[in-house]
């Protein structure tokens, strides 16, 4: 699992992103708008930590600031549209590699796979 998350990850577009910084795009991408203290949370840092990955994110382009619309003390982070799309980016790169080397495999081995990932998203699940 481990090799196989590193080879996943050398299938990068822009390594000048870090890779915490993509990990909080990528909860954006599937969460939706959220506050720094919720992205922090769900990213599992403090939320100090997750202030510079967002600065550094709106600095890229990547993500947008706004008022919160009922907390003048809290901001909304959100994924900007060259954030979704470098997103997108990274993992259409991701998948067309691991395509490829599925598509090398045999029926079975596929389908042992298939059954592999199911047990393992049970056992993460719990």
């Amino acid at each position: 699992m481990v090799r196989l998350n590193r080879r996943l990850r050398a299938q990068r577009t822009n390594s000048a992103i870090s890779l915490t910084q993509v990990s909080a795009l990528s909860t954006l991408h599937k969460c939706g708008p959220l506050t720094p203290g919720e992205l922090a949370s769900k990213e599992g840092v403090q939320p100090p930590s997750m202030t510079r990955v967002i600065a550094a994110l709106e600095d890229f382009g990547f993500a947008t600031r706004r008022p919160h619309p009922t907390d003048g003390r809290q901001a909304i982070v959100e994924l900007s549209e060259r954030g979704r799309t470098y997103l997108l980016d990274e993992i259409s790169a991701r998948e067309a590699w691991l395509d490829k080397r599925l598509a090398e495999l045999s029926r079975e081995d596929r389908e042992l796979l298939s059954r592999a990932a199911e047990i393992i998203d049970g056992m993460a699940g719990q």
